[in-house]
This record gives structure tokens, C-alpha cells and sequence, in this order.
């Protein structure tokens, strides 16, 4: 049964050849010929290549603003010599996810013991920099998500056009009810096309989200490194401040009979 099939479908072909056309044009023809559910799904396909396609863009370049500035920001701290020249100038490296972990470090040092001396509690100071680093964190990660949901679901809307593309083609072929060509063919190209378009939709999206995630570790590690070493400083510098020389208490006075 199925041998026959494909024979009459070979003997069509032979018989009736197709010109050959040039594969962008062939394209246009087959997007232009589909139906009404075939070209919902492509444009459905469309929109969220252009959406994935625009967080990734958007992201590449903040991410490499972060990194240049964490880069400048990580210098200039380790030049400086005081801790409040360092926060005067912090807002200029904004970009950078370094700042607000410097920024919650060093105010909390501040509300302990006004920036001098050993902190009083630096298990407080560890949990400020890991909450502002969890927030720039959650920041830097905002539309991650879509691109995440549209990696996975853009094979299967593809795959919705490709079952309805075959629904299509047997029924093209039990109404001409004869085993032609020409009656499956605008089903198939229906399937073909959007099973291509979901696969030139996902992996895009799939190769995107799997770097920028490793880019997120790596500002995450940064900025663990950079919390220990502003710690560590907070600390030798302490050390090395010489403790204030306490008052002589006064001798007091004889009273006079």
C-alpha cells in the first residue's frame, strides 16, 4: 500500500515537473500560499524571534557596560586609599553591579561604628553585600525569563503548524481521491515551513539564554570576590589604624580642712 503510494506520487512528479525556482523565492511562494492557521503560527514565530532577538541585543550590551565599568570601578578602589574618596565618586560606576555592594557595605559600616575601628558586628556587613548582591543579581536577570519560555515553546508552536499542515495535506487527499502530488503539496510545504521557522526561532534563543546565564555567574562570582576583599579591607584598615590614646583620669583633689 505504501509502495504504491509513493510510486503514484513519483510518477506525478516525473510526469509533471516543476520549474525550478530560486530557494528565496520558493520560500516567498510557499509563505504566500499558506493558510489561514500556517501563516497565524508564522507570525505568531515572527514576533517572538524579534522579542528574544531584542533581549538578547539588550543585554549583550548592558552586560558589557557592567563589566567595563566593574572593571573601572574594581581599579579605582584598589588605588584609593580611603573608603569615603570611594563614595563620593561610586555614582559614576552606576552601571556596574560592584556599586551597590559598596554602597550597602559601607553604610552599614557606617551606621555600626561612623567608619572607624573594627566593625562591631561584621556578620552584619556580610549580609548587606550578599543582599545587594542578590538585588543586582535579580535586576540584571529581568526578561530572562521570556527568552527562557520562548527557547522552549517555539518548537512546539511550530509543531502545531506542522500537524495541522499534515491534517491538511490528507485531507487535500481524500478529496481529490486519488494519490497526487498535487493534492498533498500545500499541506506538506505548510508543515515543512513552520517545523523550519520554529527551529530558526529556538535555537537562537536557546544559544542566547545559555550564555547569558553564564555571564550572570560570572557578575555573580564578581561580586562575591568583591564583597570579601571590601571586607578584608574594612579590616586591615582597622588594623592598621592606631587604637586613640585613652585620657589620664584627672587626680583629685585634696580637700582642704
Amino acid at each position: 500500500m505504501l509502495w504504491n503510494f509513493a510510486l503514484a506520487l513519483l510518477q506525478e512528479d516525473v510526469s509533471n515537473p516543476a520549474p525550478v525556482a530560486a530557494n528565496s523565492s520558493a520560500l516567498i511562494e510557499m509563505v504566500h500560499n499558506s493558510g489561514p492557521v500556517a501563516f497565524t503560527v508564522l507570525v505568531i514565530l515572527l514576533i517572538a524571534s524579534i522579542f528574544s532577538w531584542a533581549i538578547m541585543l539588550s543585554k549583550w550590551s548592558s552586560f558589557r557596560r557592567a563589566q567595563m565599568q566593574g572593571q573601572r570601578f574594581v581599579r579605582a578602589f584598589r588605588k584609593s586609599t580611603r573608603l569615603s574618596e570611594i563614595a563620593s565618586v561610586a555614582e559614576q560606576f552606576k552601571p556596574s553591579p560592584l556599586v551597590p555592594v559598596f554602597i550597602e557595605i559601607h553604610d552599614e559600616y557606617q551606621r555600626q561604628n561612623g567608619g572607624r575601628g573594627l566593625p562591631r558586628n561584621p556578620v552584619a556587613l556580610e549580609r548587606a553585600a550578599q543582599t545587594a548582591s542578590s538585588e543586582a543579581l535579580t535586576a540584571m536577570e529581568r526578561r530572562m525569563t521570556w527568552l527562557a519560555t520562548i527557547a522552549a515553546i517555539a518548537p512546539f508552536i511550530g509543531l502545531f503548524g506542522t500537524v495541522m499542515g499534515i491534517i491538511d495535506a490528507f485531507h487535500g487527499l481524500g478529496t481529490a481521491g486519488a494519490a497526487t502530488l498535487r493534492a498533498v503539496a500545500p499541506g506538506i510545504s505548510e508543515a515543512l515551513i513552520t517545523t523550519a521557522a520554529g527551529l530558526v526561532v529556538a535555537i537562537p534563543a536557546v544559544v542566547g539564554y545559555n550564555q547569558l546565564t553564564a555571564r550572570l555567574r560570572e557578575f555573580a562570582s564578581r561580586m562575591d570576590d568583591f564583597g570579601r576583599e571590601l571586607l578584608n579591607a574594612i579590616e586591615n584598615a582597622a588594623l592598621l589604624t592606631p587604637p586613640a590614646q585613652p585620657q589620664q583620669p584627672e587626680e583629685p583633689r585634696r580637700r582642704s580642712f
